[in-house]
């Protein structure tokens, strides 16, 4: 296969990416990520001018772990289940958890999905979607089942919170009932991001941070659980000096919610959920 070129537009989706085939490299990696590894190989691009620190490959891989983890575990305990995975990019999520079982759904912008077409095939149990998440029409072609997951990896920090909210809205009255998971910046890191030497390079903008996770129950939703980078099994297996940095900023609880995963329910005491 012929190496692909990408244009400046798309670049944001390349550092989740290089951060997965950077670790994966590793003898000990928080996440192995074939995929990654070989995507990376097949596209025409000075990924060394992304500059991504060592510690935001490794937290990009405590968090696809640990939302992987989650999400093996929803599909394992609920048959007949949708997987929505928006703003999906090159991420090879589908591949990593191998889910049988459920309808898997990959979703994102037209040009993003026509350069992930080069990498991934559709079959019966999983499709791609081209379409930006915001665009109210694209759900109708994703059919309602018992159970749903909705997976944001990386994504609702680049949507205002109106589009945050009206989106979660429209899964709402489309699947009635579903599990979001998620992560967030809090507010001061949302403000700060810019300055981060990958998201500068890229030109992103980034327009949402939470604080109190609580807040989005006022649309609907009910807050299940929150997981921090700083306090997971995925740091074991760290080198010490780094495994030192993340369980230091554990301590403050302003760097603890600075960038974690959050977990809704849209109704309690939904049988089959993982949480309950």
């Amino acid at each position: 296969m012929d190496k692909v070129c990408l244009t400046e537009e798309k670049e944001t989706l390349l550092i989740p990416l290089f951060g997965k085939a950077i670790e994966s490299r590793k003898s000990s990696p928080v996440l192995t990520d074939k995929k990654a590894a070989q995507i990376v190989e097949l596209i025409d691009y000075d990924f060394g001018s992304l500059k991504i620190p060592d510690k935001t490959n490794v937290m990009m891989c405590i968090r696809a772990r640990l939302i992987d983890r989650y999400v093996q575990r929803f599909l394992a305990e609920n048959s007949d289940c949708t997987a929505l995975h928006l703003g999906c990019g090159l991420d090879s999520r589908h591949n990593r958890i191998s889910p049988a079982a459920a309808d898997w759904y990959d979703v994102d912008f037209p040009d993003v999905i026509d350069l992930r077409r080069h990498f991934y095939q559709e079959n019966a149990h999983y499709h791609m979607i081209a379409s930006s998440v915001t665009e109210p029409d694209w759900l109708q072609s994703v059919p309602v089942r018992k159970h749903c997951i909705v997976i944001a990896e990386g994504l609702f920090m680049y949507l205002t919170e109106e589009q945050i909210s009206t989106l979660i809205a429209r899964l709402a009255q489309h699947f009635g009932r579903f599990v979001l998971i998620f992560d967030a910046y809090s507010t001061l890191t949302a403000r700060h991001a810019m300055n981060h030497p990958s998201i500068k390079k890229t030109g992103a903008r980034i327009q949402w941070g939470l604080d109190d996770p609580k807040k989005p129950e006022a649309w609907g939703l009910r807050l299940a659980e929150e997981q921090h980078f700083t306090d997971n099994e995925a740091l074991d297996g760290l080198r010490p000096g780094i495994r030192a940095l993340f369980r230091a900023a554990g301590i403050f609880p302003a760097a603890r919610k600075a960038h974690r995963i959050l977990i809704y329910h849209t109704q309690p005491g939904k049988e089959g959920d993982p949480a309950d």
